[in-house]
């Protein structure tokens, strides 16, 4: 059955560790970098706000493309040998995701720190030292965030298909499995791993409307 081919649970078992790698790496770099952008002030910062929203529509392609130059033999990480390997996929992905999640998060960290900006200061939470608290205020929307960016992730084809060859067994993904398997006429594995980007695309949604449901229910 196609629920217990090797192949079935190998490219949906990839897929999960390669976009959860990356959602876990743009969170742990995204929410403070967006935290710091909405309650710094400095030159530039505006235009620096706009750079990060307009990638956020940022290619797929282009972005497997900047990460396939920087990892390839002339390239600066060339070195490194992460050409068509899992790692260039989660590097790709992370490209993709951490504009999304530096945005939300500025924009949340942004509006409770103007709602809650005098009760703070009187705290002596002022600048950078009522971070803590307004992620932890802010924690439904920014878990909403990164469940888009893992949602955008998990549905990417051109970048993984770049940087990561589509190796059978080893970078091959539930898309790009797609993508190949329908074009050689294999639809039972498209057609079970398309079952199972829908169910996953449902859980997400699901998922996020829980967390600002529940955000909401909390702020009121």
């Amino acid at each position: 059955m196609l629920e217990l081919d090797p192949r079935f649970l190998a490219i949906v078992g990839l897929s999960l560790r390669v976009t959860l790698a990356a959602v876990l790496i743009a969170a742990l770099v995204g929410v403070p970098l967006g935290a710091w952008l909405a309650l710094s002030r400095f030159p530039g910062r505006a235009a620096v706000i706009v750079i990060v929203n307009a990638l956020m529509g940022l290619p797929p392609v282009v972005a497997g493309l900047l990460v396939f130059l920087s990892l390839s033999r002339s390239g600066p990480l060339g070195d490194l040998g992460l050409l068509f390997t899992p790692a260039a996929m989660i590097i790709a992905q992370t490209v993709l995701v951490l504009p999304i999640v530096i945005a939300l998060t500025r924009g949340t960290v942004e509006e409770l720190w103007s709602e809650y900006r005098e009760h703070l200061s009187s705290l002596g939470l002022s600048g950078l030292r009522a971070v803590p608290t307004l992620i932890r205020d802010g924690r439904f929307a920014l878990a909403t965030g990164l469940l888009a960016g893992f949602g955008r992730a998990s549905a990417e084809v051109g970048a993984v298909l770049i940087v990561g060859g589509n190796i059978a067994g080893y970078t091959r993904t539930m898309t790009t499995a797609i993508a190949l398997e329908t074009s050689k006429g294999d639809l039972p594995l498209a057609l079970g791993l398309g079952m199972v980007l829908i169910a996953l695309t449902l859980a997400i949604n699901a998922a996020a409307y829980a967390a600002s449901r529940i955000g909401a229910r909390f702020a009121g």
